[in-house]
């Protein structure tokens, strides 16, 4: 088969990716290639699932703009597909009076970074959230979830799906090669001299 575009990978970046690109550029056939039976079958369907909020990244940096901007979008998604998660916070706990410092340095770098909801709680309050957690002071950061990401993917995989694109499981891409000559450029000015092959 023939595609003007195709992502090597059905993970979670990957479909995200072609979701994407399929929905800038529809003219275009594109595929996502994926080596397993399935897609999400390695690090996507196995990790923490947690939706950081963007508290420790340097004030300013693209990390720290994408983070608290990605969590907004993700949990915006998920309503949007029926995708359950659970916005259950997080604490980040001083147990010693040195810690206290770096604890309300971190808490200004996530007012910096406009984490939402962020506040500074005293043990009172740590144990009426955690009853078996014991600290000094800790940064209450409500904004902080967890969902399956393997279900994310999934969703991704049929977003691009029912926008046209091909998913070809069981597809390890063993070879890459430059072609002779380049296919005319198409409408979106785009060229495409790869060849993929895989073991098959």
């Amino acid at each position: 088969s023939s595609f003007d575009v195709a992502v090597v990978g059905a993970g979670i970046v990957g479909l995200a990716a072609a979701r994407e690109l399929i929905q800038r550029h529809p003219s275009l056939a594109f595929a996502v290639l994926e080596k397993e039976q399935e897609p999400a079958h390695h690090q996507s369907g196995h990790n923490s699932g947690v939706i950081h909020s963007g508290i420790y990244y340097t004030p300013g940096s693209l990390k720290a703009k994408l983070c608290v901007q990605g969590a907004a979008l993700c949990y915006k998604y998920c309503d949007q597909k029926g995708i359950p998660y659970k916005r259950c916070g997080k604490l980040i706990v001083a147990v010693e009076h040195d810690e206290i410092p770096r604890l309300k340095a971190l808490y200004e770098r996530g007012l910096q970074n406009n984490v939402p909801g962020l506040k500074l709680i005293g043990a009172k309050e740590i144990q009426e959230k955690e009853p078996f957690c014991r600290g000094l002071m800790a940064l209450d950061s409500p904004y902080t979830g967890i969902v399956d990401y393997k279900q994310v993917a999934q969703s991704y995989a049929k977003d691009f799906q029912e926008a046209g694109g091909t998913i070809l499981t069981d597809f390890e891409v063993t070879n890459m090669e430059m072609a002779k000559e380049s296919s005319p450029e198409s409408e979106d000015g785009l060229k495409y001299p790869v060849i993929v092959r895989n073991k098959k």
